[in-house]
Parts: structure tokens; C-alpha cells; sequence
């Protein structure tokens, strides 16, 4: 679903923390993507969340929804928009994960996380979350961080509420007959708004 813009301009040059060490002691570093990063983007998050492969983690909506989870087109818009930026965490010089944050005035909006299902349980999610929450307070200084996840993730949802995210009760349609964002298996689909304030560091 196309989201409002950010009052502030996307920062290509933002500085990202340039390396971490998670559990298998193997280097993860995070960098903003560009668009030469596009396909590859497309492809992380599709392996994530759609088809048998993604099986492997335990990320799937494979037993929620059919089709497409992104595009290159809607991967490219976000790129462009303003207030806008894709992070990556790359290990050895190849994206592991992704998420997009967009800055909307009094939050930053999380989405568009995947994780590759080789690389799950392994710290990386996490890792590239205190990231994308460290980028927010220093880049937009903002003051909470908020994001929307499928009610039916009970999994997904308790995992955000052990890294400090509360469930607000709010919820929003999910866009049925839209099939940029999937063929729903199921008629009861929607999204929850999580929230956390940003002086609160992910453990």
C-alpha cells in the first residue's frame, strides 16, 4: 500500500554502524541500499516470505498468502521517496536482510523486513533491528518506532514483544484484491500496529 511521506529528505549518506558480531561470530555490517541494490532486494524478501523455500525460516507466510510479497517497482519507490531508506546487513559482501524505515513526522515506520531463511535464528533479525532503531533516533530523532504485522503472526508478534514493542489494539484491512501484496489463503486477514519508544535499546 503506497504510505505518506516523510517531512525530511532521504539521506543516501546516512552513516550506518559499519559492523557487528552476532552469535556465529561471523561479521555483519549495515550500509543504506541504492538502487543497483534493487534486485537483490527483491529477491531476499520474496525468498523470506513466499513459496516452499522460504519453509527453511520460520518467517514464512507461506501458509497465509500466495503470489508476490514485493517488486522492483515497489522496492524502487521506496528507495526515491523522501524521508525514506532501505537498510541492509551484509555478511561477507552479500545482503542477509533488509528493512525499510520511512520517517513520518513523530515516527519512523518499520517494514519490509526479511531475513534470509539460511541466515535465520541467528541473531542477524535482531541485529538489523537495534540498527534500523539506532538510525531512526540518530538520523530523524525519532521518538518512537512503529510498525504493522499480520494479527495472525502471533509467533512474529511475541518475538517484537520481547525486543520491546507493545501491541496497541490498532487495526488496519488488509488489501484484499491488491495482488502486489500477496493472494491471501484465508479471509480473516489483518494488520496490528506495534509501537516502542526509541529511548528503549532492543536487547
Amino acid at each position: 500500500m503506497p504510505r505518506p511521506r516523510g517531512e525530511r529528505g532521504n539521506r543516501r549518506h546516512s552513516r550506518c554502524e559499519p559492523a557487528r558480531r552476532y552469535r556465529d561470530r561471523v561479521t555483519l555490517s549495515f550500509r543504506a541500499a541504492v538502487p543497483a541494490d534493487v534486485p537483490a532486494i527483491v529477491a531476499l524478501v520474496e525468498s523470506a516470505y513466499r513459496g516452499d523455500a522460504s519453509r527453511a525460516g520460520w518467517t514464512t507466510e507461506a501458509d497465509l498468502l500466495d503470489g508476490q510479497r514485493t517488486d522492483v517497482a515497489e522496492v524502487t519507490r521506496l528507495l526515491s521517496g523522501r524521508g525514506s531508506v532501505i537498510l541492509l546487513a551484509e555478511r561477507e559482501g552479500a545482503a542477509v536482510a533488509c528493512c525499510h524505515l520511512e520517517h513520518r513526522g513523530d515516527h519512523a515506520y518499520f517494514g519490509m523486513f526479511a531475513v534470509s531463511p539460511g541466515a535465520q535464528a541467528a541473531g542477524v533479525g535482531r541485529a538489523l533491528l537495534g540498527e534500523a532503531e539506532r538510525f531512526a533516533r540518530a538520523e530523524w530523532s525519532a521518538p518512537e518506532q512503529r510498525m504493522t504485522v499480520i494479527s495472525a503472526r502471533e509467533d512474529l508478534i511475541a518475538w517484537y514483544e520481547r525486543r520491546g514493542y507493545r501491541r496497541t489494539g490498532e487495526r488496519s484491512p488488509f488489501p484484499y484484491g491488491d495482488e502486489r501484496f500477496g493472494i491471501p489463503r484465508r479471509d480473516d486477514l489483518e494488520f496490528e500496529t506495534l509501537v516502542k519508544p526509541l529511548g528503549v535499546a532492543s536487547d
